[in-house]
């Protein structure tokens, strides 16, 4: 998907003085993680609320049910926002792996990124919704942190609550 990514346009704004804090952007299966992860390995820390309910309650339907997610997701969010303004402070270069659906959630970390001292860049990777069902196919067999499973039902409850980023600053893939 991204191999051989070329992530000029990110690590032309990375500096020792101001910590750079990459938003991910985008519907379950457009890539975010693997995006993230990415930018892991080239020294970015990486917070990410599935990974978060994943290693405190465990899997989605599973080991909790699934009406607890919204509460899980809530509590795992405001968690990964403290350890984002200390990390911010610690002059870090992060990556939030999040679905930032909304405007609203996407200005809310914009402004908080910006008052703890660091800059942001949103990143949306736009996919189209067949090729999210069959990403979402494939990950729906495995069993990890990040594969929670998506039903096309869940998925249509995505696409049309999510809220496409235009004049936001956004950097636009598309994959």
């Amino acid at each position: 998907m991204f191999d051989k990514f070329n992530f000029d346009f990110i690590y032309r704004d990375r500096d020792d003085f101001t910590p750079l804090v990459v938003m991910m952007c985008g519907i379950a299966g457009s890539g975010k993680t693997t995006f993230s992860q990415l930018l892991e390995l080239e020294g970015f820390v990486r917070l990410s609320v599935d990974e978060e309910i994943w290693a405190t309650h465990g899997r989605w339907g599973i080991d909790f049910p699934m009406e607890k997610f919204d509460e899980y997701r809530k509590n795992a969010e405001s968690k990964l926002r403290l350890r984002l303004i200390k990390l911010i402070h610690d002059k870090k270069q992060v990556v939030i792996d999040f679905s930032f659906w909304d405007r609203v959630r996407r200005n809310q970390y914009k402004k908080l990124i910006e008052n703890s001292g660091g800059k942001w860049k949103l990143i949306y990777l736009k996919v189209h919704p067949n090729e999210l069902r069959e990403r979402l196919k494939l990950r729906n067999k495995r069993f990890d942190a990040n594969s929670f499973p998506i039903s096309e039902e869940r998925l249509n409850s995505y696409l049309s609550g999510f809220e496409i980023p235009k004049g936001e600053g956004e950097i636009v893939i598309e994959n």
